[in-house]
């Protein structure tokens, strides 16, 4: 069984460095008091990926606003994925196209009313924007304002899931003057309970309280933010206390830090082993089967994530907290072939990349799994940019990744619609069953919450019955802060909440 390779090392030359201008950065204001309206100390906080656009809400940018409590749209989502009310105080779906949402009394940051025609306006921006929302892109939507207080929108296909899709953060609301020459500036245009203040390019940004937020005043008077990519500089500045929370602590330092200063939260990330159907070895059911039998999950948690992470369940683990109970065993799973057949076979090619830093050790673990079992193996790894394209056009192998299996609108469903159906866009597994089409048709075609997830879970079986994907494990996030200090983090699996109004320091 492969052991765990030493990792506790000195901190590096580079990641030192960062802390110089990373306290910096933090130090201002860092223990100040608030205003009199408010009171409290601000924020220092470091997040792992800086702007990449500008702070636009059609990238990934959204989300960082989202996590830093700055953006919110007409509904938001609750811990099993439901829509629960946001800027729309209700909802109601009136034919299978079209909704009608009530909006609650709510003001922009910059003192404008949330009305139905500032609604309307930014999700048409939406729609309209280039390149469009990842989560527009099997959908599109038209809202119209009917009266000041209800917003009706109305999507191109029949769509149960609009309201959860209505809370991702690419579809903020935000009022008119955020819309001025052709581009979108959120800054003091949005609702949530802090506004942003300033940015400095890809360093760091300030936020400050928004005094008239509808939800009640934000604990903390604002938030000091930089961005800093090294993870070992990120969990030092928290070890140094130049910052207060420290999004997304390496497992290689969560050790280090200790358990006052480490939170760890299942995620919806599983980590899992495509096998292409298509071509080659895993054309075989059978060489499949014993690639199956050949991981030994609980070795990888143990050897590469140190314990933290949760051993495969399924397609979904525990960051999706309603599939274990409704979770179904496969059936109709090939024979493995023995070890002398598979010792025959031409050597396979594994491929994974180094994005996430986790990964290259899991391909060598499970590199030496498959030999165990008697093939062949030989690993490509290189940055993810590099590899896509090949490995969706099918010219590995074998291909390990870490994939968020709630994606845009938190239902599993499209997850399983783009990487295991015959048209799927995200098919690395090269896999085409009827079965599974007909499953993920099935389920994608339901409305009620509970119907729709017992029609995932017959597409997970139906799907782990191919043995297209092996489940390797399910990754849990960390998150660091000073629990003794610092209170009201959120710890979201769905990655889209860090900091809220309760956060606080003291």
């Amino acid at each position: 069984m492969p052991t765990s390779r030493l990792r506790r090392t000195a901190l590096p030359l580079s990641a030192a460095a960062l802390l110089v201008p990373l306290a910096a950065a933090c130090s201002g204001g860092a223990n100040d008091t608030g205003s009199a309206s408010g009171g409290g100390k601000r924020l220092r906080v470091v997040m792992a990926f800086p702007p990449a656009q500008a702070m636009s809400p059609y990238g990934d940018d959204a989300v960082t606003l989202s996590r830093l409590a700055v953006v919110e749209g007409l509904t938001a989502l609750d811990r099993e994925g439901a829509a629960k009310p946001a800027l729309a105080a209700s909802w109601k779906r009136e034919s299978p196209k079209a909704w009608t949402f009530t909006l609650r009394e709510a003001t922009f940051q910059d003192g404008a009313k949330v009305d139905a025609a500032a609604v309307a306006h930014s999700l048409n921006a939406a729609q309209k924007a280039s390149p469009k929302p990842r989560v527009l892109s099997d959908t599109g939507i038209t809202a119209t304002a009917e009266g000041a207080g209800t917003v009706r929108v109305v999507t191109t296909a029949a769509d149960p899931l609009l309201p959860q899709r209505l809370a991702n953060p690419s579809l903020t609301v935000l009022s008119a003057a955020a819309y001025r020459d052709g581009k979108v500036n959120p800054a003091g245009h949005a609702t949530g309970p802090f506004t942003l203040a300033s940015v400095k390019g890809a360093v760091s940004a300030t936020l400050e309280r928004n005094e008239h937020y509808w939800g009640g005043k934000a604990e903390a008077p604002g938030a000091d933010v930089t961005f800093v990519a090294d993870g070992t500089a990120r969990a030092n500045a928290l070890r140094t206390k130049a910052v207060d929370v420290a999004e997304y602590v390496p497992i290689s330092q969560a050790s280090l830090l200790g358990d006052g200063f480490v939170h760890e939260f299942p995620s919806a990330r599983t980590n899992g082993l495509s096998l292409n159907t298509e071509h080659g070895v895993f054309s075989d059911p059978a060489m499949r089967a014993a690639a199956r039998e050949a991981i030994d999950s609980e070795a990888l948690v143990k050897a590469v994530y140190e314990g933290r992470a949760d051993s495969a369940q399924g397609l979904l683990g525990p960051g999706v907290p309603w599939a274990a109970a409704a979770r179904q065993d496969p059936a109709g799973r090939a024979k493995a072939a023995g070890k002398a057949q598979v010792a025959k076979a031409p050597q396979i090619v594994l491929a994974t990349y180094t994005n996430r830093p986790e990964l290259p050790e899991v391909a060598t673990v499970v590199q030496q799994q498959l030999q165990k079992r008697g093939f062949s193996v030989k690993q490509v790894v290189r940055d993810y940019a590099q590899l896509e394209a090949d490995a969706l056009a099918g010219k590995y192998d074998a291909f390990i990744q870490a994939r968020n299996t709630l994606l845009d609108t938190a239902d599993p469903v499209s997850y399983l619609a783009s990487d295991f159906t015959c048209d799927g866009s995200f098919n690395i597994s090269q896999l085409c069953d009827k079965r599974v089409d007909t499953d993920v048709d099935k389920a994608a075609a339901l409305a009620g919450t509970d119907a729709r997830h017992r029609a995932a879970m017959t597409a997970e079986a139906d799907i782990l019955s191919t043995d297209a994907l092996v489940p390797l494990l399910h990754e849990r996030f960390v998150q660091g802060y000073d629990d003794s200090r610092v209170h009201g983090v959120a710890l979201d699996p769905m990655e889209r909440t860090l900091i809220t109004a309760d956060t606080r320091v003291g």
